[in-house]
Protein backbone atom coordinates (compact mmCIF):
# COMPACT_ATOMS: atom_id res chain seq x y z
CA UNK A 1 0.00 0.00 0.00
CA UNK A 2 1.12 3.52 -1.00
CA UNK A 3 2.52 6.31 1.67
CA UNK A 4 0.27 8.88 2.07
CA UNK A 5 2.37 10.61 4.63
CA UNK A 6 4.12 14.05 3.34
CA UNK A 7 7.45 14.71 4.45
CA UNK A 8 8.71 19.34 5.29
CA UNK A 9 11.82 19.70 3.87
CA UNK A 10 12.71 22.10 6.89
CA UNK A 11 15.98 22.94 5.74
CA UNK A 12 14.57 24.85 2.89
CA UNK A 13 13.75 28.47 3.00
CA UNK A 14 9.88 28.58 4.22
CA UNK A 15 8.92 30.46 0.74
CA UNK A 16 10.59 28.12 -1.33
CA UNK A 17 7.47 25.82 -2.90
CA UNK A 18 9.20 22.25 -2.67
CA UNK A 19 10.02 22.32 1.27
CA UNK A 20 7.02 18.72 0.69
CA UNK A 21 7.94 15.62 -0.46
CA UNK A 22 7.05 16.06 -4.40
CA UNK A 23 3.39 15.38 -5.71
CA UNK A 24 3.99 13.14 -8.12
CA UNK A 25 0.05 13.25 -9.14
CA UNK A 26 0.11 16.65 -9.47
CA UNK A 27 3.63 16.39 -11.38
CA UNK A 28 2.37 13.54 -13.98
CA UNK A 29 -1.34 15.37 -14.09
CA UNK A 30 1.15 18.23 -15.64
CA UNK A 31 3.41 16.78 -17.57
CA UNK A 32 2.47 12.85 -18.50
CA UNK A 33 6.28 11.63 -19.43
CA UNK A 34 6.97 11.96 -15.82
CA UNK A 35 5.15 8.77 -15.19
CA UNK A 36 7.27 6.14 -16.61
CA UNK A 37 10.05 7.31 -14.38
CA UNK A 38 8.41 7.14 -10.84
CA UNK A 39 8.07 3.82 -8.53
CA UNK A 40 7.82 3.17 -5.47
CA UNK A 41 10.78 2.46 -3.46
CA UNK A 42 11.41 -0.25 -0.50
CA UNK A 43 10.17 2.41 1.90
CA UNK A 44 6.95 2.33 0.12
CA UNK A 45 7.35 6.20 -0.75
CA UNK A 46 6.92 7.60 -4.47
CA UNK A 47 10.26 8.72 -5.69
CA UNK A 48 12.11 8.76 -9.36
CA UNK A 49 15.89 7.22 -9.45
CA UNK A 50 18.05 10.08 -9.21
CA UNK A 51 21.02 8.67 -10.83
CA UNK A 52 19.19 8.24 -14.06
CA UNK A 53 19.45 11.90 -15.74
CA UNK A 54 16.41 11.45 -17.94
CA UNK A 55 14.29 11.01 -15.15
CA UNK A 56 15.78 14.08 -13.22
CA UNK A 57 15.76 16.06 -16.22
CA UNK A 58 11.95 15.09 -16.44
CA UNK A 59 11.29 16.04 -13.44
CA UNK A 60 12.66 19.08 -13.72
CA UNK A 61 10.72 19.65 -16.80
CA UNK A 62 7.56 18.38 -14.77
CA UNK A 63 8.47 21.20 -11.88
CA UNK A 64 8.86 24.13 -14.13
CA UNK A 65 5.08 23.14 -15.74
CA UNK A 66 4.00 22.60 -12.58
CA UNK A 67 4.60 25.59 -10.35
CA UNK A 68 6.01 27.98 -12.80
CA UNK A 69 4.15 27.83 -15.69
CA UNK A 70 6.97 26.68 -17.79
CA UNK A 71 6.18 24.87 -21.53
CA UNK A 72 8.86 22.91 -23.47
CA UNK A 73 11.37 23.35 -21.09
CA UNK A 74 14.25 21.10 -22.55
CA UNK A 75 18.19 21.36 -22.16
CA UNK A 76 20.62 19.83 -24.69
CA UNK A 77 22.54 16.01 -23.63
CA UNK A 78 25.07 16.17 -21.03
CA UNK A 79 24.03 20.04 -19.91
CA UNK A 80 23.75 21.23 -16.16
CA UNK A 81 20.54 19.88 -15.20
CA UNK A 82 20.21 21.60 -11.93
CA UNK A 83 18.21 20.53 -8.62
CA UNK A 84 15.25 23.40 -8.24
CA UNK A 85 14.59 23.27 -5.37
CA UNK A 86 17.72 24.25 -4.07
CA UNK A 87 17.90 26.89 -6.85
CA UNK A 88 14.84 28.55 -5.85
CA UNK A 89 16.30 28.72 -2.48
CA UNK A 90 18.74 30.90 -3.64
CA UNK A 91 16.55 33.32 -4.76
CA UNK A 92 14.62 33.55 -1.79
CA UNK A 93 17.25 34.57 0.50
CA UNK A 94 18.21 37.11 -2.34
CA UNK A 95 15.11 38.49 -1.61
CA UNK A 96 15.69 38.98 2.09
CA UNK A 97 18.29 40.49 1.31
CA UNK A 98 16.81 43.20 -1.10
CA UNK A 99 14.05 43.19 1.50
CA UNK A 100 16.25 44.30 4.15
CA UNK A 101 17.40 47.55 2.17
CA UNK A 102 13.59 48.46 1.71
CA UNK A 103 11.67 48.81 4.66
CA UNK A 104 11.29 44.71 5.18
CA UNK A 105 9.55 44.58 1.48
CA UNK A 106 10.13 42.12 -0.96
CA UNK A 107 10.59 45.03 -4.10
CA UNK A 108 8.86 42.91 -6.79
CA UNK A 109 8.35 43.90 -10.68
CA UNK A 110 10.27 43.71 -13.57
CA UNK A 111 12.20 46.72 -12.59
CA UNK A 112 14.54 44.82 -10.01
CA UNK A 113 16.89 43.59 -12.60
CA UNK A 114 19.17 40.73 -11.83
CA UNK A 115 22.34 39.70 -13.35
CA UNK A 116 22.97 35.90 -13.67
CA UNK A 117 26.64 35.00 -14.09
CA UNK A 118 27.01 31.65 -15.97
CA UNK A 119 23.30 31.30 -16.96
CA UNK A 120 23.51 27.75 -18.75
CA UNK A 121 21.57 25.83 -20.65
CA UNK A 122 19.02 25.71 -18.62
CA UNK A 123 17.56 29.76 -17.67
CA UNK A 124 16.62 28.48 -14.48
CA UNK A 125 17.18 31.75 -11.90
CA UNK A 126 15.51 33.87 -14.46
CA UNK A 127 13.03 31.85 -14.54
CA UNK A 128 12.01 30.96 -11.01
CA UNK A 129 12.88 35.02 -10.35
CA UNK A 130 10.77 36.09 -12.74
CA UNK A 131 7.53 33.60 -11.75
CA UNK A 132 7.82 34.27 -8.49
CA UNK A 133 8.90 37.59 -8.17
CA UNK A 134 8.43 39.34 -11.62
CA UNK A 135 12.05 40.23 -11.25
CA UNK A 136 13.60 40.74 -14.76
CA UNK A 137 17.31 39.34 -15.67
CA UNK A 138 20.07 39.59 -17.71
CA UNK A 139 21.54 36.38 -18.42
CA UNK A 140 25.18 35.60 -19.22
CA UNK A 141 27.72 32.59 -20.38
CA UNK A 142 30.58 31.88 -22.30
CA UNK A 143 29.17 29.20 -24.34
CA UNK A 144 27.16 30.17 -26.82
CA UNK A 145 24.89 26.57 -27.65
CA UNK A 146 24.27 27.54 -23.89
CA UNK A 147 22.63 30.89 -24.68
CA UNK A 148 21.52 29.52 -27.96
CA UNK A 149 18.95 27.07 -25.85
CA UNK A 150 17.77 29.74 -23.43
CA UNK A 151 16.60 31.87 -26.30
CA UNK A 152 14.49 28.87 -27.20
CA UNK A 153 12.78 28.39 -23.56
CA UNK A 154 12.13 32.33 -23.15
CA UNK A 155 10.78 32.20 -27.41
CA UNK A 156 8.26 29.15 -26.57
CA UNK A 157 7.50 31.00 -23.66
CA UNK A 158 6.24 34.34 -24.18
CA UNK A 159 5.88 35.94 -20.34
CA UNK A 160 9.81 35.38 -20.61
CA UNK A 161 10.63 37.78 -23.85
CA UNK A 162 10.80 41.35 -22.09
CA UNK A 163 12.02 39.94 -18.68
CA UNK A 164 15.11 37.90 -20.00
CA UNK A 165 17.76 39.21 -21.94
CA UNK A 166 20.89 37.00 -22.97
CA UNK A 167 24.97 38.13 -23.69
CA UNK A 168 27.44 36.64 -24.26
CA UNK A 169 30.82 36.69 -22.39
CA UNK A 170 33.31 36.50 -25.09
CA UNK A 171 36.46 37.09 -23.34
CA UNK A 172 36.38 33.81 -20.43
CA UNK A 173 38.57 35.53 -18.25
CA UNK A 174 36.44 37.78 -16.98
CA UNK A 175 32.90 37.91 -15.62
CA UNK A 176 31.96 41.28 -15.02
CA UNK A 177 33.76 43.59 -18.25
CA UNK A 178 32.00 43.25 -21.35
CA UNK A 179 28.92 42.85 -19.86
CA UNK A 180 27.94 45.65 -17.14
CA UNK A 181 27.39 48.95 -19.19
CA UNK A 182 27.72 52.19 -17.52
CA UNK A 183 24.05 52.70 -17.55
CA UNK A 184 23.25 49.58 -15.84
CA UNK A 185 21.80 49.14 -12.01
CA UNK A 186 21.48 45.72 -11.23
CA UNK A 187 19.83 44.80 -7.95
CA UNK A 188 21.85 41.76 -7.78
CA UNK A 189 23.95 39.22 -9.07
CA UNK A 190 23.38 35.72 -8.70
CA UNK A 191 26.00 32.63 -10.05
CA UNK A 192 26.92 28.37 -9.57
CA UNK A 193 30.57 29.22 -10.05
CA UNK A 194 32.51 26.22 -11.78
CA UNK A 195 33.50 23.94 -8.28
CA UNK A 196 36.45 22.02 -9.80
CA UNK A 197 40.09 23.27 -10.99
CA UNK A 198 40.39 20.31 -13.62
CA UNK A 199 38.20 18.04 -15.74
CA UNK A 200 39.38 15.47 -14.29
CA UNK A 201 38.39 16.44 -10.64
CA UNK A 202 35.47 16.91 -11.91
CA UNK A 203 34.84 13.34 -13.15
CA UNK A 204 35.96 12.29 -9.62
CA UNK A 205 33.17 14.27 -8.17
CA UNK A 206 30.40 12.92 -10.75
CA UNK A 207 31.51 9.57 -10.19
CA UNK A 208 31.22 10.24 -6.18
CA UNK A 209 27.79 11.73 -6.66
CA UNK A 210 26.69 8.99 -8.40
CA UNK A 211 28.12 6.36 -6.43
CA UNK A 212 26.16 8.15 -3.25
CA UNK A 213 23.00 8.03 -5.18
CA UNK A 214 23.00 4.13 -6.16
CA UNK A 215 24.62 3.07 -2.85
CA UNK A 216 27.19 1.31 -4.90
CA UNK A 217 30.70 1.43 -6.57
CA UNK A 218 30.49 2.75 -9.70
CA UNK A 219 33.44 3.15 -12.13
CA UNK A 220 32.21 5.44 -14.94
CA UNK A 221 29.81 8.47 -14.30
CA UNK A 222 26.88 8.79 -15.92
CA UNK A 223 25.95 12.33 -15.04
CA UNK A 224 22.88 12.83 -13.18
CA UNK A 225 23.01 16.48 -13.25
CA UNK A 226 25.33 17.17 -16.35
CA UNK A 227 27.41 19.90 -16.75
CA UNK A 228 30.24 21.51 -19.93
CA UNK A 229 33.82 21.76 -18.75
CA UNK A 230 32.54 25.75 -18.37
CA UNK A 231 29.55 24.76 -15.79
CA UNK A 232 31.73 21.94 -14.05
CA UNK A 233 35.59 23.61 -13.65
CA UNK A 234 37.96 26.97 -14.46
CA UNK A 235 41.45 26.92 -14.11
CA UNK A 236 41.89 27.32 -10.08
CA UNK A 237 38.28 26.30 -9.50
CA UNK A 238 35.55 27.76 -7.38
CA UNK A 239 38.35 29.95 -5.03
CA UNK A 240 40.19 31.41 -8.15
CA UNK A 241 36.75 32.21 -10.01
CA UNK A 242 34.85 34.02 -6.84
CA UNK A 243 38.17 35.91 -6.39
CA UNK A 244 38.24 37.45 -9.39
CA UNK A 245 34.65 38.00 -9.65
CA UNK A 246 35.11 39.99 -6.62
CA UNK A 247 38.19 42.28 -7.66
CA UNK A 248 35.85 42.95 -10.94
CA UNK A 249 33.31 44.03 -8.78
CA UNK A 250 35.10 46.58 -7.29
CA UNK A 251 35.49 48.25 -10.60
CA UNK A 252 31.34 49.22 -10.68
CA UNK A 253 30.57 49.68 -6.89
CA UNK A 254 27.90 51.93 -7.21
CA UNK A 255 26.14 49.79 -10.16
CA UNK A 256 25.12 46.73 -7.87
CA UNK A 257 22.88 47.09 -4.78
CA UNK A 258 24.32 43.26 -3.77
CA UNK A 259 26.99 40.47 -5.44
CA UNK A 260 26.35 37.36 -4.74
CA UNK A 261 27.54 33.85 -5.31
CA UNK A 262 27.13 30.48 -4.31
CA UNK A 263 30.16 29.25 -1.96
CA UNK A 264 30.37 25.49 -1.86
CA UNK A 265 33.02 25.02 0.45
CA UNK A 266 33.12 26.84 4.14
CA UNK A 267 37.18 26.19 3.61
CA UNK A 268 36.98 29.36 1.46
CA UNK A 269 35.72 31.92 3.19
CA UNK A 270 38.37 32.99 4.93
CA UNK A 271 40.37 33.74 1.74
CA UNK A 272 37.18 35.44 0.17
CA UNK A 273 36.30 37.38 2.88
CA UNK A 274 40.08 38.45 3.31
CA UNK A 275 40.07 39.29 -0.95
CA UNK A 276 36.51 41.60 0.08
CA UNK A 277 38.50 43.84 2.63
CA UNK A 278 41.07 44.73 0.71
CA UNK A 279 38.56 45.98 -1.80
CA UNK A 280 36.77 47.75 0.77
CA UNK A 281 33.13 46.05 0.86
CA UNK A 282 31.06 47.74 2.83
CA UNK A 283 29.36 45.46 4.05
CA UNK A 284 29.73 40.97 3.60
CA UNK A 285 27.06 38.23 4.74
CA UNK A 286 27.47 34.52 4.59
CA UNK A 287 23.55 33.44 4.31
CA UNK A 288 23.71 29.31 4.86
CA UNK A 289 21.32 26.91 2.90
CA UNK A 290 20.70 23.50 3.81
CA UNK A 291 19.27 21.02 1.02
CA UNK A 292 18.61 17.73 2.43
CA UNK A 293 22.18 16.24 3.44
CA UNK A 294 24.13 18.78 1.42
CA UNK A 295 25.29 22.13 3.31
CA UNK A 296 25.79 25.38 1.23
CA UNK A 297 26.11 28.92 1.42
CA UNK A 298 25.86 32.20 -0.27
CA UNK A 299 28.22 34.89 0.19
CA UNK A 300 26.82 38.41 -0.70
CA UNK A 301 28.50 41.92 -0.56
CA UNK A 302 28.17 45.18 -1.18
CA UNK A 303 30.37 48.77 -1.28
CA UNK A 304 27.08 50.74 -0.72
CA UNK A 305 26.42 52.03 2.60
CA UNK A 306 23.98 51.64 4.84
CA UNK A 307 22.11 54.72 4.34
CA UNK A 308 22.98 54.59 0.05
CA UNK A 309 21.78 51.03 0.33
CA UNK A 310 18.08 52.30 1.65
CA UNK A 311 17.99 54.96 -0.36
CA UNK A 312 18.33 52.59 -3.50
CA UNK A 313 15.90 52.83 -6.39
CA UNK A 314 14.17 49.53 -7.11
CA UNK A 315 11.79 51.58 -9.71
CA UNK A 316 13.30 52.60 -13.21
Amino acid sequence: MMSKTITEKIGLHSRNLHRSRYDFKLLIEKCSELKSFVFINEHQIETIDFSNPKAVKTLNKALLTTYYNIQNWDIPKNYLCPPIPGRADYLHYIADLLAASNNGIIPTGIEVEGLDIGIGANCIYPIIGNSVYDWSFVGTDIDEYSLKNCAEIIGNNPQLTEAISLQQQLESRYIFKNIITPQDRFAFTICNPPFHKSAEEASKGSLRKVNNLQDKKVTKAVLNFGGQNNELWCEGGELAFITQMIFESAKYPMQCLWFTTLVSKQSHLKSLYKTLNKVNAADIKTIDMAQGQKTSRILAWTFLSDSQRKNWKFEV
